[in-house]
């Protein structure tokens, strides 16, 4: 039986990888947050730590620099030097590979190279919906708020539920690997087709898986989700 430290259990994504580890017996689980992280670093030595805790929102960086180093780099050194496990996968975001030019990717970028050696695995992810998503173009669009990138921007839209089953079943792999939906779609096709009113006004910010993934979704599946949303909230 495999122990595994999940870091950030009660987050977006973690939610989800929890829901299917709970589900392997040949795992023994240890759910980590705030409140138990001291007590979960020193209990017992780990065959894997799943690191889903660094923050998501990029414009929140932008504004908050230090705050988003500390939660990113910082969080991810006290992992790899003072947590006991064999293999760390971090669970990162596209932006660590297109958006070096900004606060949240150059930070994802920094943490990635904290952790990338042989051993461990890095899963870059790309923009994702489900019902639990509460902030992200997704909102944005659905309630008619701006959106400051471009209309043209091309988004690899995929559900936090295969995600996480999909790390929850991969976590012999090693290496970087991106992960999203399939034949990435334009937000103006997303905008046009669930009728929103946003205004976008901002660069290109493509978020594009770098090869397609066997049997993934297609991103465009993401304006069903956004429509069924609507009737739902």
């Amino acid at each position: 039986m495999k122990s595994v430290a999940l870091i950030g259990a009660k987050g977006f994504v973690g939610q989800s990888i929890c829901k299917y580890l709970l589900n392997n017996k040949n795992i023994s689980l240890t759910l980590v947050t705030r409140a138990n992280y001291e007590t979960a670093r020193t209990k017992q030595k780990y065959d894997i730590v799943i690191n889903s805790a660094m923050p998501s929102k990029r414009f929140w960086a932008k504004q908050n620099p230090k705050d988003d180093f500390r939660e990113t780099v910082e969080k991810t050194f006290n992992i790899v030097n003072y947590w006991k496990t064999i293999k760390i996968i971090q669970i990162s975001s596209i932006s660590a590979r297109s958006q070096l030019d900004t606060i949240y990717g150059s930070h994802k970028s920094a943490a990635e190279q904290l952790v990338n050696h042989e051993k461990n695995l890095i899963i870059r992810l790309g923009p994702m919906y489900g019902e639990q998503l509460d902030k992200g173009v997704i909102i944005d669009m659905k309630n008619n708020l701006p959106v400051y990138v471009s209309k043209e921007s091309e988004y690899c839209f995929a559900p936090v539920d295969w995600v996480g089953e999909w790390i929850s079943e991969n976590m012999h792999l090693y290496g970087i690997i991106d992960l999203g939906g399939n034949n990435a779609i334009k937000l103006d096709e997303v905008a046009q087709k669930i009728g929103s009113k946003s205004k976008f006004t901002g660069p290109i910010d493509n978020q594009i898986v770098s090869k397609p993934i066997k049997n993934g979704p297609e991103a465009k599946n993401v304006v069903d989700f956004i429509l069924k949303y609507q009737s739902i909230k």
